[in-house]
């Protein structure tokens, strides 16, 4: 399944996680490297397949993604 034209999930691919079309690469990834200090840079010299759009897009899957998950608060049980 193509979620944008630069991710992907195909079962065959990572366990169906999402990744960067074309390559194994994880969606997973890219945020966990952004999050620990990584600069794009860092990520283009280190997987070299991987474009500043590919960055791009996936920071937009994981903002889509949040933004449309539901929570729930549930009420403390005493």
């Amino acid at each position: 399944m193509t979620i944008t034209d630069r991710i992907q999930m195909n079962p065959k691919i990572m366990m169906g996680k999402p990744v960067i079309r074309g390559t194994r690469i994880p969606v997973e990834l890219i945020l966990r490297k952004l999050s620990e200090g990584a600069a794009g840079a860092d990520l283009l010299d280190a997987y070299p397949r991987l474009t500043k759009e590919d960055i791009q897009a996936a920071m937009r899957y994981a903002a889509d993604t949040v933004a449309h998950e539901e929570t729930v608060i549930l009420p403390k049980i005493k």
